[in-house]
Parts: structure tokens; C-alpha cells; sequence
């Protein structure tokens, strides 16, 4: 046990050192305006030459900082979380693995290396996602891989279409598939293959679905690494969002997508599937904003988020640890007085979140939202937005109401307490980057003051609608939970919206039943039915057939020979008549 928590302790501090260096040099490379590309030739054979291309500039330095550093706490954490855990070698390593993929997608500017990375996020998630290995898992696993796989396959034409330009290094050409309509395709392929890892609607399913992994682990799918890669990945292509339909597709889709996730929160109890509807609604609310053309604020809230959503998954996975494995919210209650720290760290969490004032999620997603209103856009995707933004802080809320106060409800007999020095320390750690993170984050990004003209009610809109969420979440709770649930009077609507919007059924339905049962009969009846008999295994039977009738001549055979020998003469006498 001792070599295995050395081994978390040196792969926290390797981590940790190499986020920090990264952050030094990505805070270099903002200023001085610099990008690096580093070839490296794999292989040369006469004029053919394979290259590996790396791309470094302040956005992948800085990005590649933050994984690195959520993922060393998120190691350094695990090593408390699944100590009972007999391989904690193999899981620490499949970690790493997850941690070094997504290092491969963010700097490669090659559409062949960034697959590469795709590909072993795709593999290594489902791996994680069937750790505990029961049935739960194996279903959600499978749905996660095949959602995935619709994005691989996309990604792979894409890669294909790109060989209309010569070369896979999409970074040389961006400009030029901009202005060509027939190369649009392109962005069209890898929008779709960003949705579908960053869950948009009609993928979304298999996001709560992957609540199956271990905490820690979706502390880091959640944060910085699986679902962000879409994001990540559209950022890069942002210039063939810019003024086309693909973008207004985005537009609409990710903005149903957080007020899908968000009205579906307010109805589910498991508390890690409340947080994983919670990054959900970010998601959408990032992928709103670029599809809009604002690259820099959507990499922005997706930094800011990172921190905050760490650390919210880290305090439920101490609380969840505590409670002996129970994740349902409604027998929680109170525990504020027996986990005073780790309750203050989830609510600090929790209101960077929601957007209050001087946290790290305040300075991107009011700035987000002051942008929106700042914008020419409709009445339908300016509602999406400040709607989603209120169902935001109702949930976090209900979800301090459920947990934080009211009344246990749990077993009578468990130790509550904040035992764990190292799960803790991890914590304070993210809660210190969720307070100031995203303060730095914007005085080293937006160098230009920018000056955003509102009026005061438009001003304060923004906060006015998180207060009325907040108000709702807790206190309509508070009165259904004491008097009588008023959801239960209008069942279908409520199950509807908590099951968001009955996807889960569908795609698993739709990806899953019908593609393979429809091949399972296609197999039965083509493969190994008619095509089968009239093709090659009815080659297979006549020579087959014609070989054992050779080997009877072979063999001498005296009826052979006295039937061969009868065959003749009936020929010869019927040719003697025919003459005759």
C-alpha cells in the first residue's frame, strides 16, 4: 500500500510542477504575442516524409496548465477516495492515460493527431466509466462509446475531405474552407463531432449516464478534459462558425441544451447526476457563445468552469464518501454541523456556479451575458439564455436546501465528519483557484479594457434573475417538501422534464435496439442466408462435390470404372443409331 501511495504522491507533484512551468509559459506567450510550431519527422521513406506538428501558443500552454493541475489534485485526492480499491495501480494509470490524450488533442494542430487523442479519450472514458463492473456500468459505458463513435465517424470524414487541400493541418487553411462554400463541410463534420462529445442535444443521454465512473474521475471528465474537448476543438475551427448557418444551427441547439439540462436538474435527486446536468448547462451556455463568434469568452468561462465544477464534484465525493455510498439528496440534510468544511467549499462551489459576485464563474458568465445583451440576437435564444442562467441558481440552491439544512434522514448510526487530510487538502486547494482564478484569469486575457455601455435595469438583470432562481429554488422547495410535492399532481410533465425530455429511452432506442438488432437480421437473412447459399459456400459444396468424385477415380473404384464403362457404350450405340 505504501508503494501505491507514493505512487499518487509522485504523480501529484510531477503534475503539479509541470502545470505551474505551463502557466509561466503560456502568461509569456500571451504577452509577447507568440506561437511555436515543432515538427517532428517520424519517418522518412525516399519523397514521402510522415511529420508530427505540435502547436503552442498561449491557449494551449494555459489550457494544458489547468488540466494538469485539476488532474495532480484529482490523483492526490483518489489516493483517500479508493484506497480500498485493491487497483489503485491500473486506475491511477488509466487517469494518466485520459490525462495524456487530451494533452494530445490540445496541441496538435494535425486533424490525424487530434484523432488520435480523440480516439484514446473515447477508449480510456469508457474504460473509467465500467470501473465498478455491474450491469449500471456496462450499460452507461456502452452508451457513452457509442454516442462517442457518431463523432469519430465524423471526424474521420472530415479528415477525409481534407484531402482536398493537400495536407491535414487544418490551421494553414482555415481562411481558405471560410471562403469556399463546398468546403464547409468541414465545419459542418466538426461541429457534429463537438456535439457529440460535448453532449448537445440529441446526444446529451450519455452525460449523466457517466455518473457510473468513480467521483474522482468524473471530478476530471467534467472539469477539463472529455466534455471540453468539443469546445476546445470548435474554438480552433471558430472561423468556419463565423456568419453561416452552421453557426445559427449551434445557436439554437446548445441554447435548447441548457434549458434542457437546467429545467432537468430541478427534478433529479442523485447528486452526481444534478452536477453532471450542471456542466451540461455550461456546456451549453459555451457553445452559445462561440457559435455567436466569441472565441475568447467561451475559452474563458471554460477555464473559469473547470475550477469551480472540480471542486463541486470533489466536495460531493466527500460527502458521498461519508454517507457510505448513498447519492440520493432527500436523505441528506443538515450537514453543514457534522462537514463544516467541506459544506463551505461546496457552497463557495456552488456560488461560482450560479455567478455571485467576485467568484471565479461571475467574471465569465456576466460578461457572457452582458455581451448577449450587447448583441443583435432574438427574443427565443435571449430568453434561453437568462431563463437557463435563473434554473441555474434554482438548482444550486434546491440542492443547498436538500443537503446543506432541513433535517438528516439518513442512517442513525454514521460518523460525519472531515477525517480526510488529503481529500481535504485537495479541496482548499481548488477553493483558493474558485475564488481568485477568475479574477487572474481575466486580468492576463483581456489585456484591451473594454467598455460595456447598459442600462442600469439591463445592468442588473443579470443579477436579478439569479436571485429570483435562487429564491425559487430554495423556498418552493422548502414549502413542497414540508407540506405536499405539487410535481406529483402533474406526473408525465415532471417525469418529461426530468428525464430530459425522455432522451435517454431514445437514444438508446435509437443507437442501440434498432442499428443492431436491423444488423442482426441483415446478417441472418443476407450473410448467412440467401447470399451465403448462392455465394461462396456454394462454391465451397460443388468443388467440394467434384473433388470427391475425383478421389473415387483415384481411389480404383470397380463400380466407377464398370459405370464409366457402361456410360460409353450407351454413348457409342447411340451414335452408331444417330448415324445409321
Amino acid at each position: 500500500m505504501n508503494n501505491l501511495v507514493n505512487y499518487c504522491k509522485n504523480s501529484f507533484y510531477i503534475l503539479f510542477f509541470i502545470s505551474i512551468v505551463l502557466f509561466i509559459f503560456s502568461i509569456k506567450f500571451l504577452l509577447m504575442d507568440m506561437i511555436y510550431f515543432i515538427e517532428w519527422e517520424i519517418i522518412s521513406l525516399h519523397s514521402m516524409s510522415i511529420v508530427m506538428t505540435f502547436l503552442f501558443d498561449w491557449m494551449s500552454l494555459m489550457f494544458m496548465s489547468f488540466v494538469l493541475m485539476i488532474s495532480s489534485l484529482v490523483i492526490f485526492y483518489s489516493k483517500e477516495y479508493m484506497q480500498e480499491d485493491f487497483n489503485i495501480n491500473r486506475f491511477i494509470m488509466l487517469v494518466l492515460a485520459f490525462v495524456m490524450s487530451m494533452m494530445m488533442l490540445i496541441i496538435s494542430p494535425n486533424l490525424i493527431s487530434i484523432l488520435l487523442g480523440w480516439d484514446g479519450l473515447g477508449l480510456v472514458s469508457y474504460c473509467l466509466v465500467i470501473y465498478f463492473q455491474n450491469v449500471k456500468s456496462f450499460n452507461a459505458g456502452m452508451l457513452t462509446a457509442l454516442s462517442n463513435r457518431i463523432g469519430d465517424v465524423a471526424l474521420l470524414l472530415a479528415i477525409a475531405w481534407m484531402l482536398n487541400f493537400g495536407s491535414w493541418n487544418y490551421v494553414y487553411y482555415l481562411e481558405m474552407m471560410n471562403k469556399e462554400k463546398q468546403m464547409m463541410m468541414i465545419g459542418y463534420l466538426v461541429m457534429l463531432a463537438a456535439m457529440t462529445k460535448s453532449a448537445q442535444i440529441p446526444f446529451s443521454s450519455w452525460l449523466p449516464a457517466a455518473m457510473a465512473a468513480p467521483t474522482p474521475v468524473s471530478a476530471l471528465v467534467h472539469s477539463s478534459t472529455l466534455v471540453t474537448a468539443g469546445v476546445y476543438l470548435l474554438i480552433r475551427f471558430n472561423i468556419l462558425l463565423m456568419n453561416s448557418f452552421s453557426g445559427q444551427i449551434l445557436l439554437l441547439i446548445s441554447g435548447l441544451t441548457m434549458f434542457m439540462a437546467g429545467l432537468g436538474a430541478n427534478f433529479e435527486f442523485d447528486l452526481k447526476k444534478i452536477i453532471a446536468l450542471s456542466t451540461l448547462s455550461q456546456l451549453g451556455l459555451m457553445m452559445s457563445i462561440l457559435s455567436m463568434g466569441f472565441t475568447k469568452l467561451a475559452f474563458f468561462h471554460l477555464l473559469t468552469h473547470a475550477l469551480f465544477k472540480a471542486l463541486l464534484f470533489m466536495c460531493a465525493g466527500v460527502i458521498i464518501h461519508n454517507m457510505k455510498n448513498m447519492q440520493d439528496i432527500r436523505v441528506m440534510g443538515n450537514l453543514i454541523l457534522s462537514m463544516p468544511l467541506t459544506c463551505s467549499c461546496f457552497n463557495i462551489a456552488n456560488l461560482a456556479l450560479c455567478g455571485m459576485p467576485f467568484l471565479a464563474g461571475f467574471y465569465s458568465k456576466d460578461l457572457i451575458l452582458e455581451t448577449v445583451m450587447m448583441s443583435y440576437l432574438n427574443f427565443f435564444s435571449f430568453f434561453l439564455f437568462f431563463f437557463s442562467t435563473g434554473l441555474t441558481v434554482s438548482y444550486s440552491f434546491r440542492l443547498v436546501y436538500y443537503s446543506m439544512t432541513g433535517e438528516y434522514m439518513g442512517v442513525s448510526l454514521n460518523m460525519l465528519n472531515d477525517y480526510s487530510w488529503t481529500m481535504s487538502f485537495s479541496i482548499m486547494s481548488l477553493m483558493v483557484m474558485a475564488i481568485m482564478g477568475g479574477s487572474m484569469l481575466m486580468w492576463l486575457m483581456f489585456l484591451n479594457n473594454s467598455m460595456i455601455c447598459l442600462p442600469m435595469y439591463m445592468k442588473l438583470f443579470t443579477l436579478f434573475v439569479c436571485m429570483l432562481g435562487g429564491f425559487l429554488g430554495y423556498f418552493i422547495n422548502n414549502v413542497l417538501f414540508f407540506f405536499m410535492n405539487k410535481s406529483l399532481y402533474f406526473y408525465n410533465m415532471s417525469s418529461y422534464m426530468g428525464m430530459m425530455w425522455f432522451m435517454p429511452m431514445i437514444s438508446t432506442f435509437g443507437i442501440v435496439k434498432v442499428p443492431l438488432i436491423l444488423g442482426m437480421k441483415c446478417f441472418k437473412i443476407f450473410d448467412q442466408g440467401w447470399s451465403e447459399y448462392f455465394g461462396s459456400q456454394m462454391l465451397y459444396i460443388q468443388l467440394k462435390n467434384y473433388s470427391l468424385y475425383i478421389q473415387e477415380f483415384q481411389n480404383n473404384n470397380l463400380k466407377i470404372y464398370l459405370m464409366s464403362y457402361l456410360l460409353w457404350l450407351f454413348m457409342l450405340i447411340l451414335v452408331m443409331l444417330f448415324l445409321n
